[in-house]
């Protein structure tokens, strides 16, 4: 019932906020009119930052220059540890890589004795112990790198004095900066099980929103039922009080989703109710009672068989119910999630009233749409999360090599771009059995909605490339 257009939209919504506020570290900027010392001291700081993700066998200059520890065979043991990674994914420094910021380039001829020397630190021997080291492992490690094999480093300190920029203060400065942007770092794990609790909990409030509106006929019913009877006992009622036309509050198809046990179960549990929304019921009851739907239904001449009941509350949603802004702001004020399930969930509405016409015995056998069409459905979300996480440094490398610079400057790639092609890139490697096509479609119409006017385009035009490029490797498979 919740579709897979709907799970998609949720799964991009809760991976760009968790990937805007899931970087266990955060780069110190520069401060303004910045002195001498201030400026070399930042610049420098920035600099060391790329190191260790160069160090740790990531490409910094987004291939346009050939890395020094080119040839030389790659420590298993620091090779894209978690806190490169962690850096390589924050949004400054993959512009810094994409502008390719060349000062790192001024330390090549000292980076390799660095990295050689890496192994005979007394913190990397106990570091190599640790059968699944942790992002505070990582820091430990990198901390003892800078502290004894780049500040204490007369080789390195050298390197940075040919810097005509260079003063003692600013690469004191920038080493300080370097080792409180890395022990201020922040536990990701909270951050991540909030979200995927956050995916699991919007895709239960839109099935209650399914329940939610099917209720809102019964409760309509309900409110004009009463006011017909407070009619009956007013001081001078009219014969039209005394003997009103009961075929609005008499409805068939209301009386059988009253009576429907699924219905009724859900709201036993869930103990949903427009009680405290007197006033939006009213309201929309006073618009379908001034419709020509309304007066059309209530003039016809005969009892109404089952299927016209039905069809009036059908076109009752979709023309006076659902695009009603008075539920929609109410709606949006009870759950943050609801504004974008409206359409879909409205949409699921027509179908089990549709459901209820076509039931042959007056609804009696239908059943309420389950939350998710299969197990397999029931799965998608949090799987493709999940994978979109794990694999988020990976797909965000692939994305970058496609960007074409002459066309596409840093500025281009709006946060919300990445992490739509990231989600439709984990889809195209992860879900087999759905078609390229469809992703293609589904995260390209997510981009025209959520994100910039040019963003469909864009998108379109990186995922295709990074898709013959997987072909081309053949690591994508399917059609």
């Amino acid at each position: 019932m919740i579709n897979r257009v709907l799970i998609r939209i949720k799964v991009v919504q809760l991976l760009y906020s968790y990937l805007l506020t899931q970087s266990e570290f955060k780069i110190e900027q520069q401060v303004e009119n910045p002195s001498r010392d201030k400026k070399y001291g930042h610049e420098l700081y920035l600099d060391l930052l790329l190191m260790i993700i160069e160090m740790s066998g990531f490409d910094v200059s987004a291939g346009r220059r050939m890395s020094p520890l080119r040839g030389i065979a790659l420590n298993k043991h620091i090779e894209r540890n978690s806190l490169a990674r962690s850096l390589n994914g924050i949004d400054e420094i993959r512009s810094l890589i994409l502008r390719d910021r060349s000062g790192v380039a001024q330390f090549d001829s000292v980076i390799p004795s660095i990295y050689d020397a890496i192994p005979s630190l007394p913190a990397y021997k106990s570091y190599v112990r640790i059968k699944k080291p942790e992002l505070k492992d990582d820091v430990v490690l990198w901390v003892s790198i800078i502290n004894n094999l780049i500040a204490e480093n007369p080789e390195f300190m050298a390197v940075a004095r040919k810097n005509p920029d260079f003063t003692m203060v600013g690469f004191t400065r920038a080493v300080d900066s370097l080792l409180r942007t890395l022990n201020e770092y922040n536990d990701n794990r909270a951050l991540f099980n909030h979200a995927r609790h956050a995916l699991d909990y919007s895709l239960d409030k839109a099935h209650e929103l399914y329940y939610r509106l099917l209720l809102l006929s019964v409760e309509i019913t309900r409110m004009q039922d009463q006011r017909l009877d407070a009619a009956k006992h007013k001081y001078l009622p009219t014969d039209e009080d005394l003997h009103p036309n009961m075929r609005f509050v008499e409805n068939s198809f209301i009386k059988a989703l009253e009576n429907n046990c699924d219905f009724q179960d859900y709201l036993s549990q869930k103990k949903i109710s427009w009680d405290s929304d007197v006033l939006l019921v009213r309201s929309i009851l006073d618009k379908i009672t001034g419709s020509d739907i309304y007066a059309d239904y209530m003039a016809r001449v005969g009892e109404p068989s089952f299927e016209e009941d039905c069809d009036f509350w059908r076109q009752v949603y979709k023309n006076i119910i659902l695009p009603d802004d008075d539920l929609a702001e109410a709606l949006e004020s009870k759950s943050v999630y609801w504004n974008d399930d409206m359409h879909v969930m409205g949409t699921f509405v027509l179908k089990t009233v549709r459901r209820f016409a076509q039931s042959g015995n007056e609804g009696v056998d239908v059943s309420m749409l389950p939350q998710f069409k299969d197990e397999e459905d029931g799965c998608f979300g949090s799987s493709l999360f999940d994978i979109a996480v794990k694999n988020c440094d990976e797909y965000r490398e692939l994305i970058d090599s496609f960007v074409n610079q002459h066309r596409w400057d840093a500025e281009r790639l709006a946060f919300m771009d990445i992490v739509i092609m990231v989600a439709a890139i984990t889809e195209l490697m992860n879900f087999p059995a759905i078609p390229i096509a469809v992703t293609l479609n589904e995260y390209i119409e997510i981009a025209n909605a959520y994100s910039t006017p040019r963003s469909g385009a864009f998108i379109n035009g990186i995922l295709y490339s990074v898709i013959n490029h997987l072909k081309e490797k053949g690591v994508l498979l399917k059609g």
